[in-house]
């Protein structure tokens, strides 16, 4: 009887023991030095998500227009219509700036016909330059928050692991004070330990498996800029694209 007396409270220490490491009892033991580690994962979750969402929405819009924007540029027939066309869209699309600095590149070089510029720089080395601009500079608009996602990922398990040695620390400090290592003395630091640690890797697993996703496709689409932009360049500087006949435009 004494026996089942002792067993039983000994379960009910390890039931209590084992509720301290709930996540709602493990906040309430925060200390600062775990309010911010903790914070700070929640930060970096939310800029995380924010950042996820709005890369995914803007891949989705530049992939909609991307394909009807170059093909109507050259499908149609005046290139005055087609330059009307690309100013028409929004100044989120990337193909159709590149395609209009090409276009003004190529019209100040020919009212500037006789000037030193026109000395400096023939027209395909002037548009040439104005194409290298225009895609670098959409190129980087490409890369808006990756570097958040970079650091989030590389640094939220550091965070993480720093809450765990805090927790760890915590739980060595109470078993010197109670002079036993039963598991009610050290089950909450253990437990804000370990779930600091899966925070840290649950906010940074999915910023990097975007930063990979993100950096895959601007990679695809950086190659379609550099290709559309060759063609715009033999277009401006030579009066017809690679592969068409001059009769077409």
């Amino acid at each position: 009887m004494l026996q089942e007396t002792t067993t039983a409270a000994a379960g009910g220490n390890n039931a209590e023991a084992f509720q301290q490491m709930s996540f709602s009892h493990m906040v309430t033991q925060f200390d600062a030095v775990a309010w911010i580690v903790f914070l700070t994962l929640v930060l970096f979750s939310v800029l995380s998500i924010y950042w996820i969402v709005v890369n995914l929405i803007k891949g989705a819009r530049l992939r909609s227009k991307a394909d009807r924007v170059v093909t109507t540029f050259w499908e149609t027939t005046n290139a005055q219509d087609a330059i009307r066309y690309m100013e028409e869209q929004g100044s989120s699309e990337p193909f159709s700036k590149i395609a209009l600095d090409a276009a003004q590149a190529a019209a100040h070089h020919q009212r500037n016909e006789g000037s030193r510029l026109v000395e400096s720089l023939n027209r395909s080395e002037f548009v040439d330059r104005a194409l290298r601009q225009a895609v670098t500079r959409e190129s980087m608009k490409l890369e808006s928050g990756l570097t958040v996602l970079a650091t989030v990922g590389s640094t939220s398990p550091f965070i993480g692991l720093l809450g765990t040695v805090w927790g760890i620390y915590h739980a060595l400090i109470r078993i010197g004070q109670s002079g036993n290592a039963s598991i009610d003395a050290v089950a909450g630091p253990v437990g804000e330990a370990l779930i600091m640690t899966a925070f840290g890797l649950f906010v940074a697993i999915p910023a990097v498996i975007a930063f990979n996703f993100f950096t895959r496709i601007n990679r695809v689409t950086n190659s379609r800029f550099d290709t559309f932009a060759h063609d715009l360049h033999d277009f401006f500087a030579t009066g017809s694209r690679v592969g068409e006949l001059p009769s077409q435009r």
